[in-house]
């Protein structure tokens, strides 16, 4: 493809925090007839002999509109990396690919131990496919948690009813409900793909810190490792930790991992949160 062809659909801006954001407004700042509107049906045309053509009852019964969705995740990046001037970072639909990748790598204990593997590659396949309409919205951003799932899930409908009601087996109604379990966090599926989700955003940090060869610190993506909710979840962070503090070891910068409210690795291999400094003692 050349570059004019890739830059002939744009990405959607990144969510302005402060804008009143709508399906119907995202959709419109696309390229025409880019995507349907909500509850759209397609075109029937009719045996007579005028020609003419009336609206269908049931949605598209082909998934190509809902490949053009997927497109945008493919243009959408990752807001985070942006904020330290990484422009050429990875998108979401990056982030989603490789996620898919390490749960079919994932451990075979954590199929016996209840997590469905199958699901959960399917689950992350799926899983940011709102931000393609939405952005890629970020804690830090001026976003309540509870506005940033209405304009997900409203997304999610949209694909579920409009662009996939009307494919074979109910592709709408899974990829829905896949997006659902996620979001709740309640099944041992979910919460490994949460978990991967954060493991990924870590090897990310260290292949940027090591790509621009010490140039970035970005060891405040280490905080996410609060959040990882399994136990082998936290072994693969730990290997991550290992390998941050090695990296910024051989640059002859150890005191890099060691920044207050960062995460690292200590020497009884525990991740420990480097404590404030004491202001009596300063």
């Amino acid at each position: 493809m050349s570059k004019s062809q890739g830059s002939s659909v744009k990405a959607l801006p990144q969510s302005d925090s402060k804008a009143q954001w709508s399906l119907q407004a995202a959709l419109a700042s696309l390229p025409p007839n880019f995507l349907p509107p909500p509850g759209y049906r397609p075109q029937k045309e009719n045996n007579n002999p005028n020609g003419s053509s009336t609206a269908s009852s049931s949605p598209f019964s082909n998934p190509l509109p809902f490949m053009h969705l997927v497109t945008l995740c493919k243009q959408v990046k990752r807001e985070g990396w942006r904020r330290f001037g990484i422009t050429d970072g990875e998108s979401v639909a990056d982030h989603m690919y490789r996620m898919s990748l390490m749960t079919i790598a994932s451990p075979p204990s954590l199929a016996t131990s209840g997590v469905d593997l199958q699901r959960a590659t399917r689950m992350a396949l799926v899983h940011d496919l709102a931000e393609s309409l939405v952005g890629d919205i970020t804690p830090v951003d001026d976003v309540p948690a509870e506005e940033k799932t209405r304009r997900e899930r409203e997304v999610m409908v949209y694909v579920a009813e409009t662009l996939l009601g009307g494919i074979h087996q109910g592709a709408g109604k899974e990829v829905k409900g896949l997006w659902e379990e996620y979001e709740a966090n309640t099944t041992k599926t979910a919460k490994w793909v949460k978990d991967v989700d954060k493991l990924e955003l870590l090897l990310q940090t260290n292949e940027y810190e090591s790509m621009y060869k010490g140039g970035q610190n970005l060891g405040q993506f280490t905080r996410v490792v609060k959040k990882i909710q399994t136990d082998v979840g936290l072994e693969w962070a730990k290997e991550l930790f290992k390998e941050r503090e090695r990296f910024w070891t051989g640059l002859g910068q150890p005191e890099v991992t060691k920044i207050p409210e960062h995460y690292r690795i200590n020497s009884k291999e525990e991740i420990v949160c480097n404590p404030k400094p004491n202001p009596e003692k300063s």
